[in-house]
């Protein structure tokens, strides 16, 4: 029978230190969590998404979580650039708003600080049409 040497016995077989997590998490600072949409925010965000995907206008989106800010992307096509870019940035919410809507060239079509009232740029004109 061969015998176990003491980091074998330990529990760590390749020899090398065993540091308690504690310890660990004490000497590292946390790094700070990406933004994210909440429920009720992207439960907004997917209700317009659903129409305009039944209208035919959009076929495909994206969901980025970044240190600064959140995008929701559309896309008409995969392969293309986003139609429109629905951020929500919360380092402006004190100044402009911290959701706004974003076209193709950079444009920014609606800024505000209530995520609903941002979205009414997708809401269609109605017009009379005369026969």
């Amino acid at each position: 029978m061969a015998r176990k040497s003491e980091s074998q016995r330990d529990g760590n077989a390749s020899g090398e230190n065993v540091v308690e997590l504690a310890q660990f998490r004490s000497g590292q600072k946390a790094e700070p969590l990406p933004i994210t949409f909440h429920r009720r925010e992207l439960d907004a965000i997917l209700w317009i998404y659903g129409r305009m995907v039944g209208e035919g206008e959009w076929r495909d989106y994206a969901l980025d979580h970044m240190k600064d800010r959140a995008v929701f992307s559309v896309f008409k096509r995969a392969g293309e650039m986003p139609l429109y870019r629905i951020e929500k940035n919360p380092k402006l919410a004190a100044k402009q708003g911290a959701f706004s809507v974003t076209n193709t060239a950079g444009l920014v079509l609606k800024r505000g600080h209530d995520l609903r009232q941002v979205l009414k740029v997708f809401d269609r004109n109605l017009k009379l049409v005369e026969k």
